[in-house]
């Protein structure tokens, strides 16, 4: 199964459309849920791409778009840092770092490479020195937060970004 990889660093109409396709997709089982329905996740993901920085790789098997990865670079004084549940330790922040919003595969080509690929992806290229990023520790009953950490990421910090989302584990690494 071969997977082509389609860079952004804008939200095209297409690419939108496709992003939400696949996320529709991915988080059915949670779309009941406030901070996982479809149209949360639309306003979301526009001000993502409006903020500095944004990045969007789509992965397609053929048209078919199965998965994708989006961030954007996040300074010291961004939000991102200040809804941390414990104090950050002096510097943390003093340089910029990619965050990744969001990853999301359709379930056939979970377990193929395409997530690690498409999360490389978005990696390649970036300036800042270190990539972060949110994971739901009870998601796939822990597995998700152990696939991040086989990928060298590792927990130091948590939050909840909004009271109906679910706390959640923020993991660090080098980009390169």
């Amino acid at each position: 199964m071969t997977v082509e990889l389609r860079h952004h660093t804008a939200l095209a109409p297409e690419a939108r459309r496709d992003l939400l396709d696949v996320y529709a997709d991915v988080r059915a089982p949670l779309l009941h849920l406030p901070n996982y329905r479809a149209d949360v996740f639309a306003e979301r993901l526009d001000r993502h791409a409006a903020e500095p920085g944004f990045a969007l790789v789509l992965g397609y098997d053929g048209d078919l778009p199965i998965g994708y990865a989006y961030g954007n670079t996040v300074t010291a004084d961004d939000r991102y840092w200040k809804r941390m549940t414990d104090p950050l330790p002096d510097g943390f922040t003093d340089t910029p770092v990619l965050v990744i919003k969001e990853i999301g595969v359709r379930t056939p080509w979970r377990g193929t490479g395409a997530a690690r690929r498409i999360h490389d992806a978005l990696l390649t290229g970036r300036t800042e020195d270190r990539v972060s990023l949110m994971v739901n520790p009870l998601a796939g009953d822990g597995k998700v937060q152990h696939l991040y950490e086989t990928w060298d990421y590792q927990a130091f910090n948590a939050q909840q970004p909004t009271p109906d989302s679910p706390r959640l584990t923020a993991m660090i690494r080098p980009t390169r």
